[in-house]
């Protein structure tokens, strides 16, 4: 991350930085006008958001860094905002000025992360948001008073109100690019004589000595990033020299890293001296009245789980409207394409492949939306917050925060909301383990399999009802046990990836309760139209281009000649069916005796067109074997034949990476009964029944079923998640290894469950 300064700068940018729950993204969606680039800095997961905007006939560039406390980097994803300040980030000019958010109603603490960016020289505004709250605790600030203690523009805002926007739009536009200020020095002499020294050290290894601040940071932070950066790219003996520095230092009574703190700190509360009043007594706020039933530690806990099911029901359950209407309207737009295009491989393509790509990345909108609507009001409610704090203590157990609860929860639905949802868990580590658990939740697109195998294979007994409604049955305990299953798995793979490969200890939970508000909704809908354009232009290219590769994979090399004539015979046969419909109910009232001959025409043509259909079915099941994708189906066969399986469930496995549920049409049309059937079709369920070895023997029974099922409960079989994570991360990486470990458990796990099974059997 430290890599030469950028010298560009052919427009104004200005970073926005501010600590945690300081309204920081509210205030940047105001000033971007809701329009903002998001993405990830290059080959880390921190989320990227540069709003251009143009003011008076001035292009900016707003970039939105992380929220943080200190300028302290201990990881290579807080290394960026540093990087991005001093102009060593790849694809960001270095500000031009920087834009600090401070929580008015807590002015002292926020001022240690002020007094590190005033180390930088580049000019700074200090925005007091959330002034209102403030002022509802009685606090008072003379804003003029402290600008000129501090010698930087000072603005009061309310950002959830709109409050001192233009007032900063006008203290940025009367900065001068380029211009720079002299950095203020807190410490003692001899710190600053220490760093000479260490930049002297540097000199030769370096192609430029790196700034002050890079310095500074090296010698303050103990174990930091900088440290461990140096350390290896260094072999003069550098990090010899620092232990050297932090011991003159401490036997001069500055002992590394407490004097930050408390010089820093002493240096805020001289500047807050004189311009901020405090009232005399406490006074208990309205939050604190109603954090003592949210955060108490047994009704706080309630409440939470009640808001979660409420959360995670609406996800589930609002979304189905909405995606069964883009599904409709998936099928108008596929009926129109076969309107206007004949059979052939330009019909499919669109069909099977464009139509169904677009569809594919589409049905995903609804949950995200809902999802993060959700995220949005609780995070701008305040609520969010305590929501991590109650489940610190239990998501602490697997080596997480309580930041993680929500988006292993949201992957219930569907994985991809999930896995965008990380982005609230600052800790790269925290974040990485949650991005690769959250797949094994069992989503929605697993349920099909499910419904499938259990209908099939799986006796409906009983155990209680009332008044002759089952409530605990078999089926049902199967399919809580499928549902289930990936969940418990995620507690020993969570311990595993926190203990072996992130070592370390857990991040300690440092966050501030922020004041409950209502939510704004220009925010909120920011946030979610954000979150929803970025799914859709970014994953979603990734997720279409993988459609349209499994669709060439399952049409060609086939010569698709005689599927057409039957397709165009078929579709003749519609036509003509549905002219005899008018003319039947035409003669019946005009001419009673045409309706006979009308009728044998029609039952002539009803019957052609069956055995049609049926032809139809066989030749698409043979094109489908005949295809690549048939035909890495017969290539993986001995691998999955110790499962119990044939090479038509290995050709519905690969199939249904795109989504899992399209290994059901994709049975149906390998057991020649077309590719619209669904997870309760009848003759479906009677053909895998039926289904044969070549030796007469059953494919199906229970352990085969079971193994199925768990493998889809395990596996990373959803090209959408991938995607979604190869977002995420800004690497091909982590989805190479979500997928590796997760198929290798699936299949694990398929195969205990069948070979035990057949034991018992």
């Amino acid at each position: 991350m430290i890599n030469s300064p950028a010298t560009s700068q052919k427009k104004m940018t200005v970073a926005i930085i501010g600590n945690p729950n300081t309204g920081k993204s509210t205030l940047f969606n105001l000033l971007s006008g809701g329009h903002a680039h998001i993405g990830n800095f290059p080959g880390v997961t921190v989320e990227k958001k540069v709003g251009h905007v143009h003011w008076e006939g001035r292009e900016l560039d707003l970039v939105d860094l992380p929220g943080t406390y200190s300028l302290a980097p201990r990881s290579i994803d807080e290394m960026v905002a540093v990087d991005v300040l001093l102009g060593r980030q790849k694809q960001v000019d270095q500000p031009d000025a920087i834009i600090c958010i401070a929580d008015a109603s807590n002015l002292e603490r926020n001022l240690y992360l002020f007094s590190q960016i005033m180390d930088l020289t580049i000019p700074v505004i200090l925005v007091l948001n959330m002034n209102d709250l403030a002022r509802s605790r009685g606090i008072e600030i003379d804003a003029a008073g402290l600008s000129q203690k501090l010698n930087v523009p000072v603005i009061c805002t309310e950002a959830h109100h709109g409050v001192g926007i233009a007032d900063v739009k006008q203290a940025i536009l009367q900065i001068e690019p380029g211009r720079r200020h002299t950095a203020q020095q807190l410490f003692p002499e001899n710190f600053y004589a220490e760093r000479k020294l260490l930049q002297e050290k540097l000199k030769n290894e370096e192609d430029q000595t790196p700034p002050d601040f890079l310095i500074d940071r090296l010698l303050l932070d103990v174990g930091g990033y900088v440290e461990a950066y140096f350390e290896d790219h260094t072999q003069n003996g550098l990090i010899d020299q620092l232990h050297e520095s932090r011991t003159r230092l401490k036997e001069s009574g500055c002992v590394v890293p407490a004097m930050e703190a408390r010089v820093r700190y002493a240096w805020a509360r001289e500047q807050l001296n004189g311009v901020l009043t405090h009232p005399q007594d406490h006074q208990e706020t309205a939050s604190d009245k109603i954090d003592r039933w949210l955060t108490h530690p047994v009704l706080g806990f309630l409440f939470f789980f009640v808001l979660m099911f409420f959360v995670f029901q609406s996800v589930f359950t609002w979304a189905g409207p909405a995606m069964d209407y883009i599904e409709s309207g998936q099928g108008i737009v596929e009926e129109t394409a076969q309107a206007l295009v004949g059979p052939g491989p330009l019909r499919s393509l669109l069909v099977d492949g464009v139509i169904a790509g677009v569809g594919g990345v589409l049905i995903f909108l609804p949950q995200i939306v809902i999802l993060y609507f959700f995220i949005a009001v609780l995070e701008d409610s305040g609520y969010m917050a305590r929501a991590a704090y109650i489940m610190d203590r239990l998501m602490r157990s697997l080596g997480l925060s309580g930041k993680s609860f929500i988006p292993l929860m949201s992957s219930f639905a569907c994985a991809v909301p999930g896995i965008m949802a990380t982005r609230v868990i600052e800790n790269r580590h925290e974040r990485l383990t949650t991005i690769l658990v959250a797949p094994l939740m069992s989503c929605s697109a697993r349920w099909p399999v499910y419904t499938l195998f259990i209908a099939a294979f799986i006796p409906n007994i009983v155990y209680f009802s009332i008044a002759g409604s089952p409530l605990v049955s078999l089926q049902g305990i199967v399919l809580f046990a499928m549902s289930s299953i990936g969940a418990l798995i995620a507690i020993p793979v969570a311990w595993f990836l926190k203990r072996i490969c992130f070592k370390g200890e857990v991040a300690p939970f440092v966050m501030e309760l922020p004041g409950y508000k209502w939510p704004s909704p220009r925010h909120v809908f920011y946030r979610v139209y954000n979150r929803a354009k970025s799914f859709v232009v970014k994953a979603g290219t990734l997720i279409f281009a993988t459609s349209i590769l499994i669709w060439a994979a399952g049409y060609f090399p086939g010569d698709h000649t005689e599927q057409f004539k039957v397709e165009t015979r078929l579709e003749t046969i519609d036509a003509s069916l549905a002219e005899l419909e008018t003319q039947i109910a035409d003669a019946e009232e005009l001419e009673p005796a045409a309706v006979k001959g009308l009728q044998a025409q029609q039952a002539e043509l009803s019957a052609e067109q069956e055995i049609l259909a049926e032809k139809q079915n066989q030749i698409s099941s043979q094109l489908v074997e005949n295809s690549y994708l048939g035909q890495a189906g017969h290539f993986i066969a001995p691998v999955v034949k110790p499962l119990g399986w044939d090479w038509k469930i290995g050709v519905g496995v690969i199939a249904s990476f795109p989504a899992r549920e399209v290994i059901i049409s994709t049975l149906g049309t390998i057991y020649s009964l077309g590719g619209d059937v669904g997870e309760d079709d009848e003759g479906l369920i009677g053909s895998i029944r039926s289904a044969t070895w070549p030796d007469g023997s059953k494919v199906f029974n229970i352990p085969v079923a079971v193994s199925i099922m768990v493998f889809f409960a395990l596996c990373a079989q959803c090209a959408a998640t991938l995607m979604v994570m190869r977002r995420e991360t800004n690497s091909w990486f982590w989805p190479a290894v979500s997928f590796t470990y997760m198929t290798t458990l699936a299949y694990l796990g398929a195969l205990v469950c069948y070979q035990v099974g057949m034991l018992l059997i």
